[in-house]
């Protein structure tokens, strides 16, 4: 039986990865910071700001994500986007993780 450290450490490690290519394919339509992370944990991909926001700021210095502030509303919040070049490693990542997919469904006998 494992205890629940080591689950989430493991788990922790399976998921940090996925991560990026969550955002990518998320970010295919406009949305800020603070909605991405809710969003993220809606859908299975929990993250703490303090990791999401350096991620950010990482993947738009990479050109993977384009921003632009929008100061129409009381409080100004800097929405993200997946560039072009972003949507090109998020397809290439996607067809990576199918196929990790169908790998790991054969270790198991599934396929």
């Amino acid at each position: 039986m494992l205890d629940d450290e080591l689950l989430s450490t493991h788990l922790q490690e399976l998921r940090r990865g996925t991560v990026v290519l969550a955002c990518l394919l998320i970010l295919k339509q406009p949305n800020y910071g603070y909605a991405l992370l809710d969003l993220l944990g809606r859908r299975g991909f929990a993250v703490d700001a303090n990791t999401l926001y350096p991620l950010l700021r990482r993947l738009e210095k990479q050109e993977l994500l384009t921003s632009d502030w929008n100061t129409e509303e009381s409080r100004p919040r800097k929405f993200y986007r997946t560039s072009d070049r972003g949507v090109a490693l998020a397809d290439t990542l996607s067809r990576g993780w199918d196929e990790l997919d169908t790998a790991f469904r054969t270790l198991k006998g599934e396929s």
